[in-house]
Order: C-alpha cells, then sequence, then structure tokens
C-alpha cells in the first residue's frame, strides 16, 4: 500500500494525460465521427421503436431464445431478410455528458492505478527502472484501454476500421501513461 501511495502523483497525471488525449481525439480530431451512421428514415425507425416501448438495454434483431432456434425455418428467414443487428438503447432524455466524463476519468484513475501496481510489482520502486516501468505502464494500459473493443468486432458487427481506431487510441494513451510513469517513477 506505501508503494501505491509513493505513486499517486504518476497515477493521477497519467489519468489526467489520458483525459486529455481523449477529449482530442474525441473533440478536436475526430476521427471516430465516421463511425457512426444516421438513419435516412430516422423518425419512422424511432417511431416504429418507441411503438414497442422498450426499456434501456441490449437488443438484437432477429431474436430467438435459444442458440438452437438459429437454425430453424422461421428464424433464418428473418437472417436471410435482415436487418440483423444490435441496438442499445438509454433512457429518454438528453445525454449526461459531465456523468459520463465523470465516469471515464475514474476508469482511467482506476486503469492507471492498475497499471502502476503492476509496474511496481515488476520493477521495483528504483529510480533507475523508469524506463522499464514506463514500458510496462504502456503495454498495460494499451491493453486495458483497447483490448475490449475487439470482441465488439467479432461478435457485434462493430466495423473493424472502427476497432482499429480505437486501438490507435489505446496505443496513445499507453504512450502517455508510459511516459508519465517514466518521468516521474520514484
Amino acid at each position: 500500500m506505501n508503494a501505491l501511495l509513493s505513486l499517486w502523483l504518476p497515477i493521477l497525471l497519467s489519468a489526467v494525460v489520458v483525459f486529455i488525449l481523449s477529449s482530442l481525439v474525441h473533440m478536436v480530431f475526430k476521427w471516430h465521427n465516421p463511425d457512426y451512421k444516421g438513419f435516412a428514415n430516422e423518425d419512422a425507425v424511432r417511431a416504429a421503436i418507441n411503438a414497442g416501448n422498450p426499456a434501456p438495454g441490449q437488443y438484437v434483431l432477429p431474436y430467438c431464445t435459444d442458440m438452437k432456434d438459429m437454425a430453424s425455418e422461421a428464424m433464418t428467414k428473418k437472417y436471410q431478410e435482415g436487418p440483423v443487428g444490435f441496438l442499445r438503447l438509454n433512457a429518454p432524455g438528453p445525454v449526461n455528458m459531465g456523468k459520463s466524463l465523470g465516469i471515464w476519468f475514474l476508469f482511467t484513475l482506476v486503469v492507471t492505478t492498475v497499471a502502476a501496481y503492476l509496474a511496481w510489482r515488476i520493477c521495483g520502486l528504483d529510480p533507475a527502472q523508469g524506463l522499464r516501468a514506463g514500458k510496462w505502464g504502456a503495454a498495460i494500459a494499451f491493453i486495458a484501454f483497447g483490448f475490449g473493443t475487439v470482441p465488439e468486432s467479432i461478435w457485434l458487427g462493430r466495423p473493424w476500421i472502427s476497432t482499429a481506431k480505437y486501438l490507435l487510441d489505446a496505443a496513445l494513451y499507453g504512450l502517455g501513461v508510459g511516459a508519465v510513469f517514466w518521468w516521474l517513477w520514484p
């Protein structure tokens, strides 16, 4: 625990660096904007969804309750006719960016704390190990921020180009964490 306390500055600063980098990615460079598309008939799609009065959650089209039902003739026809996809719905109302950004910052703190803990366990607190700790921190942060996006392309149909961009984001975040760890390793 004393080791983590001595790492509070690199943990906090690297979380801030990741937060700033992610803000630049999404608000200045905006390279994720093309990843999202709207429906040409958005009002009709919204009306159809609202007609079902769905609760917030994840939905799949077409839906079947058991995997063995996917081979049935009716489900095969639905899959062939389309659409086939996944839909996530939030509760109605304005998006609370403050809450989402706060949770994102907490997540960056968790990731940088875990990265610092693992780097400490591997490298100790020797200042001469700063570069090594930075490399470990960078690798751990890259894995934590990036690898969760890959299964969404495998299973949920996220375009691979979008996942590649999120992996690029994660690489930037990892470089930020690594640089801070290298610079401030006690």
